[in-house]
């Protein structure tokens, strides 16, 4: 079978942040594939919404052999057995156990009803660009061309004014 990389965003802001990404982390390579690299974890405020609850984030590249569809599906299952009630809808975001995107798989761009790769968002979202940063610095996001290490520092510049 042919074996896909793909990189997976993953955060929390309620209950044991830290355990909540370690039970991920393991559900991810029990159903998914092996955990090549994985990011430090990154604390960071909610993004879209208000909350007082903090996030802990963190980035895993997952060898698969997992169609993306396929790979969405198990995501939304891990998310379920982990707790999360329900997604977020229309942009209306709220406080989570466990939130699993998927930011790449290889680099393929793909605009369906039900998922849309690469992640439409990330290039907006630093508690997604430094992790991936620190694994994947030289990745090249298929739409923008521009390599991740680029995309945050164009992103934190900004942020910074």
């Amino acid at each position: 079978m042919t074996r896909h990389l793909a990189y997976l965003s993953l955060g929390t802001n309620l209950g044991n942040k830290e355990e909540n990404l370690r039970a991920a982390m393991k559900l991810i390579e029990e159903q998914i594939g092996d955990i090549v690299s994985q990011s430090a974890l990154y604390t960071s405020e909610p993004w879209g919404f208000t909350s007082e609850n903090s996030f802990l984030n963190n980035v895993v590249a997952v060898s698969t052999t997992m169609t993306p569809e396929k790979l969405l599906e198990t995501i939304q299952h891990i998310e379920f057995t982990l707790g999360r009630t329900r997604k977020s809808v229309n942009g209306q975001y709220a406080d989570r156990l466990i939130d699993i995107d998927i930011l790449f798989y290889d680099q393929q761009v793909t605009n369906t009803p039900t998922l849309t790769l690469p992640h439409p968002l990330m290039h907006r979202r630093l508690f997604v660009l430094e992790p991936l940063n620190q694994i994947a610095p030289t990745l090249t996001h298929p739409i923008l061309k521009k390599d991740i290490n680029t995309l945050c520092r164009e992103l934190q510049e900004e942020s910074a004014c």
